[in-house]
């Protein structure tokens, strides 16, 4: 029925005929999730619905509704009304990534029961199932601003305005907290007949625990002790998420947690939901668990759909764009096919930090819920021409139902490759469905009448590309990107220490390609180092006269990014003795100075071949940040030597 339903033309007659056809066709996967994070920011109850009504047009049949977190408790509890009498409120909003400015505005918001109940049934009459999320024991700031005894220390406590994890959480020493879980999951049980519950059990620091003489008496009582692999507060957890796995189980459903639910050990029958990578999925479907895959690489929403950022609304960072998500294979290859029947389904996650509006929640869904659908749904091979082909149809059904969504997938990609033998830079286009692409490169805007793309260009010099796909049915936005030459262009570069496993970028070669990142230091144009400093040692192939370096630096300090606190630079004839020219120290960073910098040294000429340039970390976070004393990411985008 649902694909007759979206074979129907977007402008329907009164009578519709179709082809006579026989339909074959069955899910690959049982659970088809989309998360809904309504926490950070509140979506009324007619948002909640027309989010609905997207997952049904795409065969999604769960929603897993995140509703308690630290910026606000959105679900009545009947029998614990300051819930949301006060948890769901907050004083203000942190402006833009934890910059330290805040627009002191009351921000508040929560579903009464009869409006969750409304919702549940809503969503049934479209064989959706709702499964309610309680996140629990951290990201629990909404409950103790309410409650304060559930807390280690008694408070006070406020409903968090910044985005991030608190280190306040539910004392698990405290008898109360275990009648808190008790009241608050019997109501939601009540509330919500799906066979699943979510816990959470995610990103719960064990600061407090570690010195609250409560905590620290339970774990004495439970007789739980370190080992090689879990602190004896991570089998704290473990006991505090047994403990709700075992209510729900009493009420004869069955718990869902993300994947840190395995430290300290799995509750029996417990389901994991694997984000952080499909590390914890394979380790719960080897231990005989189910398990829902949701890696964050390939299917967190709230990432960036496209490296051109300065047009997009603000997000939390990362790249995903339709063709990342579509290209995701969710059985691990490593897990035998006995394990891998426990990999029950497969779920995208929208967390709203910085998606204020529903009309942005949905520019931020389509078209990857269209990806999405056909991961959980078709074991076919993967041909993602063919998906995109298909996917023109399903947009129509977008513009009939007034929906908001993103165009990236039919625009222009580019690639720009050093070509370290000619020292050029190689530019190629295209696009999914091989429209007409028409280009510049002098900066101009391209129209029918500019050059046809039809191979690959050598650039020898700096240059301001435009391209733009020109098809019937209009013009695509115009695609830009920029190279600038220097005498370390497209010559080979070797890093010292190694980056962080998630920004290698090339293993570095970004360092000398020509191409200035864009703001979002995960886009793959910056390489990213923790611990220890950034060294990139170029080779010019042949001894240059030199008298400038120049680097520059991504900052994002509530993710723990900052800028250099120095720079070096020293030369070489054989790579191997080096003499510093430069060097210069850098000014601690301010907390709302989220930007990129350009830092430059100048000195006296020399000829060399070797260039070391030495870039300094922040050895740790400063006081003022929440992860203050952790060692700060620096990340470098390219090297200009002059």
């Amino acid at each position: 029925v649902q694909t007759i339903r979206k074979s129907i033309p977007e402008a329907t007659p009164s009578n519709v005929e179709f082809p006579a056809a026989t339909i074959a066709d069955a899910p690959r996967f049982s659970y088809r999730g989309a998360h809904f994070d309504v926490s950070r920011h509140f979506f009324p109850v007619d948002s909640v619905k027309s989010f609905i009504d997207m997952l049904a047009l795409h065969n999604i049949n769960t929603m897993h509704w995140h509703l308690t977190d630290d910026q606000g408790w959105r679900i009545e509890i009947k029998s614990l009304p300051e819930l949301t009498e006060l948890g769901s409120k907050r004083d203000g909003t942190v402006i833009g990534h934890n910059s330290g400015v805040y627009d002191s505005i009351p921000y508040g918001g929560f579903y009464t029961q009869d409006e969750a109940r409304d919702i549940v049934k809503y969503a049934a009459d479209r064989h959706i199932t709702v499964i309610p999320e309680i996140d629990l024991p951290g990201h629990m700031l909404g409950a103790l601003k309410a409650y304060p005894n559930l807390g280690c220390t008694g408070g006070p406590y406020e409903v968090w305005q910044i985005w991030g994890v608190s280190e306040d959480v539910l004392c698990a020493g405290n008898d109360s907290t275990y009648k808190f879980i008790d009241t608050v999951l019997g109501e939601i049980t009540e509330l919500f007949p799906s066979e699943y519950i979510h816990v959470g059990g995610d990103e719960c620091p064990k600061t407090r625990w570690a010195e609250c003489a409560k905590c620290q008496a339970k774990i004495k009582e439970l007789g739980l002790k370190s080992d090689a692999k879990h602190t004896k507060e991570e089998k704290l957890q473990s006991h505090v998420i047994h403990h709700a796995s075992d209510f729900l189980a009493s009420k004869g459903r069955k718990m869902i947690g993300w994947d840190e639910t395995l430290e300290g050990g799995l509750a029996p029958g417990a389901i994991v939901m694997s984000w952080r990578g499909e590390a914890g999925g394979i380790e719960a479907a080897k231990l005989g668990h189910d398990v829902i895959m949701t890696p964050n690489s390939y299917l967190y929403f709230d990432y960036y759909q496209t490296l051109d950022r300065e047009k997009e609304p603000d997000a939390i960072g990362g790249y995903l764009p339709v063709e990342r998500v579509y290209s995701y294979e969710p059985i691990p290859a490593d897990l035998t096919a006995e394990e891998a029947k426990h990999i029950i389904g497969v779920q995208a996650n929208l967390w709203t930090e910085y998606i204020p509006t529903f009309a942005q929640a949905q520019y931020m869904e389509l078209p990857r819920m269209a990806a999405l659908a056909d991961v959980q749904w078709s074991s076919a091979p993967k041909d993602y021409k063919k998906f995109a082909a298909r996917v023109p149809q399903l947009i129509n059904h977008y513009k009939a139902n007034g929906y908001n969504y993103a165009r990236h997938m039919f625009n222009v990609t580019g690639t720009l490759t050093p070509d370290t033998i000619n020292h050029a830079i190689t530019l190629d286009l295209m696009t999914v469905d091989s429209a007409p692409i028409y280009y510049t490169l002098d900066g101009t805007e391209p129209t029918e009448a500019s050059l046809l793309f039809d191979k690959p260009v050598q650039l020898n010099g700096s240059t301001t590309i435009k391209a733009v796909a020109i098809r019937p049915s209009g013009r695509s936005d115009v695609f830009v990107d920029s190279v600038s030459f220097n005498k370390a262009t497209s010559h080979p570069v070797t890093l010292v220490n190694a980056p962080h496993p998630r920004y290698k970028a090339k293993g570095g070669q970004t360092l000398t390609d020509g191409k200035f990142g864009t703001n979002g230091y995960g886009n793959g144009d910056w390489v990213g180092i923790v611990g220890s400093d950034l060294v990139a040692v170029v080779d010019l192939e042949a001894e240059e006269e030199i008298s400038s370096v120049t680097t520059r630096t991504c900052v994002a300090t509530g993710d723990w990014v900052f800028d250099a606190r120095g720079m070096n630079v020293a030369v070489s004839t054989d790579g191997k003795e080096f003499t510093t020219v430069a060097s210069e120290d850098y000014p601690a960073m301010a907390m709302s100075s989220n930007s990129i910098y350009t830092h430059s040294l100048t000195f006296d000429p020399v000829k060399t071949r070797y260039v070391r340039v030495t870039v300094k970390p922040e050895i740790a976070m400063p006081e003022w940040h929440q992860g203050a004393g952790r060692p700060a990411f620096v990340f470098v985008d390219e090297i200009e030597i002059n």
